[in-house]
């Protein structure tokens, strides 16, 4: 006798409780995270290129809402953002780092507001910031004499210079692209970059340059441009991940990264 239309003929067998093994997972090295601006399309690529070699370092991000409007006022208005969106970052295990990506809104915010929120969401990691990062990089590169280059306007720009002397740091040249669009700087050239570094150099000796904002493409092409240039370069994307990893207690040696990524942090 045949069965009805669309009747299961044979029964599935369910196997429940099979056993398992656990493992330390992708973080079994370090556990870092990372609060993204919605308008940043850079950040996550390049942190991907460092993180991506090395075995047992996890990467976990999530976003904060932000104008694509560069201003001292909407980068001011992320703060009460802030926590929320630390807190969706493993929500139920420990991170060993967290980094929040924004220079510009670090400084506007101010380093110890932005370190103290994210000690609030995350109160077992070690905090950075890309200025905090960048900072740390200066003293493990022993420098003193800062070229500046960034793509903010000028009211942004102020900011970033007090920020940086207020800090004992000379900045005998400053350049900028003057562009107040966040989607626009994510698709600066790497070209154009690598352009203004050099145009700083004309016209000031430094100890080392700094190309500032997370939207900057400019990590993959630091150790070509670093060897051509022959003095230390970093950016917020490429200070704030070597920064994460030796704050994390990952202490490898990646000079493809560039000079940075051979050196530890500098003794306090």
């Amino acid at each position: 006798m045949s069965e009805p239309a669309g009747k299961a003929t044979d029964a599935t067998l369910l196997i429940e409780n099979l056993d398992y093994e656990t493992d330390a997972g992708l973080a079994a090295r370090a556990a870092i995270g990372l609060v993204v601006l919605a308008t940043d399309y850079t950040i996550e690529a390049e942190w991907r290129d460092v993180f991506g070699v090395l075995d047992g370092v996890a990467l976990y991000h999530s976003r904060i809402a932000n104008e694509d409007h560069i201003t001292p006022a909407t980068l001011r208005a992320m703060e009460p953002r802030m926590i929320d969106s630390a807190r969706l970052i493993t929500p139920d295990t420990p991170l060993d780092v967290i980094a929040y990506g924004c220079t510009s809104a670090s400084m506007a915010i101010g380093e110890d507001r932005v370190l103290a929120n994210l000690r609030e969401a995350q109160p077992e990691a070690a905090g950075t910031t890309p200025i905090t990062a960048a900072f740390a990089a200066f003293a493990a590169f022993g420098a003193r004499r800062i070229g500046v280059l960034t793509p903010y306007p000028a009211d942004v720009n102020r900011i970033v210079s007090d920020y940086i002397t207020a800090r004992g740091y000379q900045v005998p040249v400053f350049g900028s692209f003057n562009c107040d669009r966040d989607t626009v700087v994510s698709r600066i050239t790497p070209d154009s970059i690598a352009r203004g570094v050099r145009e700083l150099l004309r016209h000031a000796a430094v100890d080392a340059i700094f190309v500032s904002c997370t939207s900057v493409r400019l990590l993959d092409a630091c150790a070509e441009l670093e060897a051509e240039l022959g003095l230390p370069l970093t950016s917020s994307n490429h200070a704030m991940a070597w920064h994460a990893l030796r704050l994390a207690g990952i202490d490898d040696s990646l000079g493809d990264f560039g000079s940075l990524y051979a050196r530890p942090l500098a003794s306090t």
